[in-house]
């Protein structure tokens, strides 16, 4: 794959951070420049899997960019060119049904929004334990958006969260791969 810019934002699954950062590692070493995005939840509260501003240091370092972190910076994305493909990853549960709503009040649903209204690629790698029950009618509403497109998916732990789905993280970078070139990567559940 020739060297694109791709957009990098993350959102509140906190226990799938590591994950995450490991694709955007990978994705830099490819030689990839990343425009690198926190929604507001993602870049302020500390959890068990750590605190908000060494994810956010570790990002900038990764990248070599200031983290996006407020809706006016966002706002640019799409109309100034600054990414081939937006990457949500993780995309909550909350993330998605706001774009399934057309809210518009985060820094990574701006960044969405303003990649869609100049029709280029948007891949939403889930995680929400809500998946097979509320947020079921949001991801059959983005499955069947133009320029939005889904890493693969699975139950992440079927017994104690039967209606919990997360992306395959390791299929990330195939998936941006497709997305770019206008395709879906099949199976979207696995």
């Amino acid at each position: 794959m020739e060297k694109i810019k791709v957009g990098f934002a993350i959102c509140g699954s906190f226990c799938t951070f590591a994950k995450a950062l490991n694709q955007m590692e990978k994705i830099y070493e490819m030689g990839h420049e990343i425009v690198p995005i926190m929604s507001f939840n993602a870049s302020k509260i500390d959890t068990r899997f750590g605190k908000a501003i060494d994810f956010e240091r570790k990002i900038e370092k990764i990248c070599g960019k200031k983290v996006i972190k407020t809706i006016e910076d966002a706002e640019p994305i799409g109309p100034h060119d600054m990414v081939d493909i937006l990457a949500v990853a993780p995309c909550t549960g909350n993330t998605l049904g706001k774009l399934c709503g057309a809210i518009t009040d985060t820094p990574v649903t701006m960044a969405v929004k303003s990649q869609l209204r100049v029709h280029k690629p948007v891949l939403l790698a889930l995680a929400t334990n809500d998946a097979l029950g509320a947020s079921a009618l949001n991801i059959g509403k983005a499955i069947n958006m133009k320029n939005i497109f889904f890493v693969p998916m699975s139950q992440d732990d079927p017994d104690k969260k039967p209606n919990s789905l997360v992306a395959d993280f390791n299929l990330l970078i195939p998936s941006l791969e497709n997305a770019l070139k206008n395709n879906q990567i099949q199976p979207v559940y696995k």
